[in-house]
């Protein structure tokens, strides 16, 4: 008898051992808000920037949310939601507090506007998720307003101004009049390029500044034209260079002056034509037909779209698939986990090469200075650019040493 109750008390003892080692060696279950990653995307749907972001956009981060859920099978759930933030800072700031209030979205991209995405940021931070800007372009982003919970992705006025503007002047072009978009992102651009003309020896002969989507652009462009710069610098984007360079085209500016597209996409050399655009200079983190990785996710996104995808769409895509492998690899969709794996695990994808996120929310990766083909030299359909030079993260970018953020340990 008292054989047998020594058994039983032995095997009671065994079986909670057991089941805690069992525990101990089972992987932990993912942590999440309402057991679903959820993905905002807030872009201008018809406006100015559509043809950049817009139903692309929505299209590029479906394509990487399916993508991910093929390769990675994950065990949770992912769902998408979009909006248009009408280029406007109080509707996108609006949704995006409504988003994280009732809806419980985890992580917003692609944003566009600079001004949207600088009153975006402070939702952001304030309700403790995750903004990465796509489209956006100021350095004010990830300089006096960059915040922890922020990352800008694809490109910056920094950027731009760095390494187009530079091959620019050292081509001869060192006198500049600008042509600026007035609100953020133009201002930003126009003073980076501005920075960039006068340390190579260049120098600003004026500027006039427009509004977001300007209906007409003839006042602005005479007041270029007499300050005979060799240059004019569009520190504009979207359908504001496209109209731009048309007038200047239409009044017979461009015989005794060059135009220099700051920020200039695939979309507008398709929509303005090699005839108009042969030979400019521009700065692009991606083009469609680099290399096999390139073309092959450009292929499935002209098939769904019927164009290619501009540096925005392919950079929502990156953005979309670091920020689900960072969810997968933290266990949760906590912000600060996340932020933390996305901060510490290089990027390398058909989008970004040797990618990393700085402690101030600058993706550095490399940047392409490309040239415009003659319509002689176009081969095929969307055959645009000739890639003049490779420019690493870390020359393109603005260095750390000059960050304002309070995040940059100095």
């Amino acid at each position: 008898m008292r054989s047998k109750l020594l058994k039983v008390a032995l095997a009671a003892l065994l079986i909670p051992a057991t089941n805690l080692v069992s525990a101990e060696t089972k992987p932990a279950a993912m942590k999440l808000s309402n057991n679903v990653v959820k993905i905002g995307v807030l872009t201008d749907m018809s406006g100015v920037y559509s043809d950049l972001g817009g139903q692309g956009a929505v299209t590029a981060v479906q394509m990487a949310i399916d993508d991910f859920k093929a390769e990675y099978k994950p065990k949770f759930n992912i769902e998408m939601v979009y909006a248009d933030h009408q280029n406007k800072a109080d509707v996108g700031s609006n949704k995006v507090r409504e988003w994280y209030d009732t809806e419980g979205v985890d992580m917003v991209t692609d944003l566009l506007n600079s001004g949207v995405s600088l009153a975006v940021g402070k939702v952001t931070q304030e309700k403790k998720r995750i903004a990465i800007f796509v489209g956006s372009g100021s350095t004010r982003l990830t300089d006096q307003d960059c915040t922890p919970n922020t990352i800008h992705y694809a490109y910056d006025t920094y950027a731009l101004a760095n390494v187009a503007g530079k091959a620019i002047v050292k081509n001869g072009g060192d006198s500049w009049f600008f042509l600026t978009a007035d609100y953020a992102f133009g201002h930003s651009l126009e003073k980076d390029t501005a920075d960039v003309v006068k340390a190579n020896g260049g120098k600003v002969l004026g500027s006039v500044r427009h509004p977001l989507n300007a209906s007409d652009f003839s006042s602005y462009l005479l007041q270029a034209q007499a300050s005979k710069s060799k240059i004019i610098g569009l520190a504009n984007a979207g359908g504001d260079t496209i109209n731009a360079i048309k007038a200047a085209s239409e009044f017979g500016i461009t015989k005794n002056q060059q135009l220099a597209g700051l920020l200039m996409f695939i979309t507008d050399i398709h929509a303005l034509g090699l005839q108009t655009t042969q030979g400019m200079l521009l700065t692009s983190g991606f083009y469609w037909d680099k290399d096999d990785e390139t073309r092959k996710f450009s292929k499935r996104f002209f098939d769904k779209t019927k164009r290619n995808p501009t540096m925005v769409q392919a950079g929502d895509y990156s953005a979309v698939t670091t920020y689900l492998k960072a969810v997968m690899a933290a266990g949760t969709d906590e912000a600060a986990a996340v932020m933390a794996k996305m901060k510490s695990t290089p990027i390398n994808d058909f989008f970004a090469r040797n990618g990393k996120i700085r402690e101030n929310g600058r993706m550095i990766h490399d940047m392409y200075l490309m040239q415009v083909k003659k319509p002689s030299e176009s081969k095929y359909p969307w055959d645009y650019y000739e890639i003049k030079s490779v420019v690493s993260g870390e020359d393109a970018f603005q260095p750390l040493s000059a960050s304002q953020c309070p995040l940059v340990k100095k």
